[in-house]
């Protein structure tokens, strides 16, 4: 009796376990859509084309890149949570999906249950730019300037409760200085006003100003992150400039909703994680100032959970407000 209940027992699970083991041995069989919480043209957008175009590649087929900026990237993300769990809608998300829970009475997600981990993708830096004409040389020059004149000073960010905000309110909160936040919408804008002298500064993601650091139109005054980058050696970080633990990193991973068949998640993670060790896709990353990072699901899953708790932290330190 209890070998035929073994034997039924079996076949029910065979049976259960055979619709997802062909899904997956099939996909993908369409086109797949990657959604991303910003306009084209910010650091973003640039990393997940990369990301978009070399899992076409492996994949064979076409992964399609939808731009749905608006709330600060919940709109993306609320998209992506109530899309079917079948693979064929991916989120390519950053640090705001954590930050936005501890600043946002209402988010339409949650991180945490909402969605299903695939992998980290690639962690860079932020880095404090101001125009190449600004008088400020160092951060301590900067912290003088903005001391002698409270308030008068501008920043702009990406919008209000992006990463880069944050950074600048961490920085402005560590350093007793008073500088004005004028929030817009996507960096690209952001920074289209710092080169035209609208605004003193901004905290950006290294790969939305790494080529107007190189042809000397952003003056870059510090990196976010404890370490230096050996594509910009001679660049200090917070810490170094006299702001020991400061640090901030943007990151960004793929996510899919949740319920989303373990072993398509699994064929997404083993298809990223080789094109991102490949010394091509390596060199490519770097151009724009991003380093490739990649984990398991589960691993992604912890990071999410740490990074939800740090932003909860930073935000109730600074007193961080959505304008």
């Amino acid at each position: 009796m209890i070998a035929r209940f073994a034997t039924v027992a079996c076949c029910g699970l065979l049976n259960t376990f055979a619709p997802v083991t062909t899904q997956a041995q099939s996909y993908p069989n369409k086109p797949i859509r990657m959604i991303i919480g910003y306009p084209p043209g910010g650091g973003t957008d640039i990393v997940a084309r990369l990301v978009a175009q070399q899992l076409a590649d492996s994949l064979g087929q076409q992964v399609v890149v939808d731009n749905r900026s608006g709330a600060n990237t919940m709109l993306a993300a609320g998209l992506a949570a109530k899309a079917a769990a079948d693979g064929y809608t991916l989120l390519f998300a950053s640090a705001s999906l954590t930050i936005n829970p501890s600043l946002y009475s209402k988010v339409p997600y949650d991180a945490a249950r909402d969605f299903a981990p695939v992998t980290l993708v690639a962690s860079t830096p932020f880095v404090l730019v101001v125009q190449s004409s600004f008088s400020a040389r160092s951060v301590r020059e900067l912290v003088t300037l903005a001391k002698s004149k409270p308030g008068e000073l501008m920043y702009s960010s990406g919008g209000s409760g992006s990463t880069g905000h944050l950074a600048a309110e961490l920085f402005k909160s560590t350093a007793g200085v008073e500088i004005q936040h004028i929030p817009y919408k996507g960096l690209a804008a952001a920074i289209t006003d710092l080169l035209g002298g609208r605004v003193s500064l901004t905290f950006a993601s290294l790969p939305s100003v790494a080529p107007l650091i190189k042809a000397g139109r952003l003056k870059a005054l510090a990196l976010t992150t404890t370490e230096r980058l050996a594509t910009l050696p001679d660049l200090p970080t917070m810490a170094e400039s006299g702001f020991s633990g400061y640090d901030v990193n943007q990151w960004f991973g793929v996510l899919v909703p949740a319920g989303t068949p373990r072993a398509i998640i699994v064929k997404l993670n083993t298809e990223i994680r080789q094109f991102l060790n490949k010394p091509e896709v390596k060199e490519r990353f770097s151009l724009v100032g991003a380093e490739p990072v990649s984990n398991s699901p589960e691993q992604f899953g912890a990071y999410i959970k740490a990074d939800l708790s740090k932003w909860a932290k930073v935000v109730s330190m600074t007193g961080a407000r959505v304008d």
